[in-house]
């Protein structure tokens, strides 16, 4: 059974992985979980002879079958545990990150299980991010950024790129969400911004950086 700890570091260097489709080095995990290399190194020492990850010394580490699979699980722990805590409880988007961070470790499978049957079996979180299910398996619908959408198209805000708190609580703000619909009115060729129609016909105007941040689907 891995600790905390471990757990922590297992799902940082799956993510890390993900993201460069390459081996992770020792320097980009300190970075993420705030520590240092060397503590870094004999973490992934532990992992590695718990058969959990695969490291070459200077080529960096990366997360072995049975790793993957267990990083996973943590990840459809934390990802069920904020649909809960926004449907169920109310908690906004902007809040739950790190409440699923403590929830996220609880051993029970049996208790994950009914978790996803009482959400109905959710396939994305509230960022947008999809739910692993049982096997560990991932469905990944086709999402881009709400700037490379042409004018007159009719979209469906599905994720965030950035999940950081102020950006969310901007996107309360201004009353966007996950399932908001989206029509492009204008696009603004010299700074990039966007002027886009909501649902209830409510034109707004948003800077590049929201409309590079704000996945959308058509």
């Amino acid at each position: 059974m891995l600790s905390h700890a471990e757990e922590n570091y297992l799902k940082a260097i799956y993510h890390l992985s993900q993201a460069d489709k390459s081996d992770v080095s020792t320097n980009a995990i300190a970075e993420v979980l705030q520590t240092k290399p060397a503590s870094v190194s004999d973490m992934i020492k532990k992992l590695s002879d718990k058969g959990f990850v695969n490291y070459q010394k200077y080529k960096g580490v990366n997360v072995s079958v049975k790793g993957r699979k267990e990083a996973l699980q943590i990840i459809r722990k934390h990802r069920l545990w904020e649909v809960f805590l926004v449907d169920k409880l109310q908690f906004k988007w902007d809040e739950v990150h790190e409440i699923a961070e403590q929830l996220e470790h609880i051993k029970s499978p049996i208790l994950t299980q009914k978790l996803d049957k009482f959400l109905g079996h959710p396939r994305i979180d509230p960022h947008g991010d999809p739910i692993p299910d049982e096997r560990g398996e991932i469905v990944v619908g086709k999402k881009v950024p709400l700037s490379e959408i042409n004018i007159g198209k009719t979209v469906l805000v599905t994720g965030v790129d950035d999940s950081d708190s102020e950006f969310l609580t901007h996107l309360d703000k201004i009353q966007i969400a996950l399932g908001t619909k989206i029509v492009v009115k204008e696009k603004n060729s010299f700074d990039g911004s966007m002027q886009i129609q909501m649902a209830n016909e409510q034109v707004i105007f948003i800077s590049k950086q929201v409309a590079d941040n704000l996945l959308v689907t058509e």
